[in-house]
């Protein structure tokens, strides 16, 4: 990924890749995403740390109540800077998502949408295994490129900074080499006509969605 802070991933970049950024963030995509690491914690009560690897403009780690501590990092000062505005009590950096800024473990590690930018996701992958705690929960979102849909999605995939185009496969064995997969679902997300923004989770079609949801844990762990 480019170095932190880049002039390719400023405000230009968001306004023009993601100019519906908050259309595309609804407070159902963002409760879904919660439920992806509530439903999995050991321990759902009492005070709890998160981190965002790419928290983007921080609409997520916004939608967590007052139980969380929030940290997050992203490549674009930007981002990082709009973030702020929403979580004024996080800890948020400028970082590249290949190496996490925080010298402590997490009680959950959530990247939505990030490792398809890294040059290097297997790396980061390892990041997140050294700062997760042993019962912690990882969950991430990438787009996938198999399947029935695939043809489609490389065809309406104009994002330059997707450096990885791999179907779903790549991203399980991925996983599965640091962290016990818990449960993985298909999702089918788009942005309808009069700005309804759909996010489809589903376990029967997973294998042929344009983008996938993983939950895992450190291997080992209970």
């Amino acid at each position: 990924m480019t170095v932190a802070g880049a002039p390719g991933f400023g405000r230009q970049y968001f306004e023009t890749a993601y100019s519906d950024y908050e259309r595309q963030n609804p407070p159902w995509k963002l409760q879904f995403y919660r439920r992806l690491i509530e439903d999995s914690l050991e321990h759902p009560s009492g005070r709890r740390t998160i981190l965002e690897i790419g928290c983007g403009l921080g609409s997520f780690l916004a939608s967590l109540d007052a139980r969380w501590s929030k940290y997050g990092f992203d490549v674009s000062a930007y981002a990082v800077g709009r973030a702020r505005e929403k979580n004024p009590g996080a800890q948020l950096v400028v970082a590249s998502g290949t190496r996490i800024p925080f010298a402590r473990r997490f009680d959950a590690i959530v990247s939505f949408d990030v490792l398809e930018h890294l040059a290097d996701p297997g790396a980061a992958l390892d990041e997140v295994a050294q700062h997760l705690e042993p019962s912690g929960v990882f969950a991430f979102v990438v787009p996938v490129y198999d399947g029935l849909s695939g043809p489609i999605i490389r065809l309406l995939d104009h994002d330059v900074t997707h450096l990885q185009k791999h179907g779903r496969e790549f991203w399980l064995r991925l996983a599965s080499r640091r962290f016990q997969v818990l449960a993985w679902q298909g999702l089918t997300r788009y942005l309808l006509p009069g700005g309804v923004y759909l996010n489809w989770p589903t376990t029967i079609w997973r294998h042929h969605t344009p983008a996938i949801a993983v939950v895992a844990r450190l291997n080992g762990s209970r």
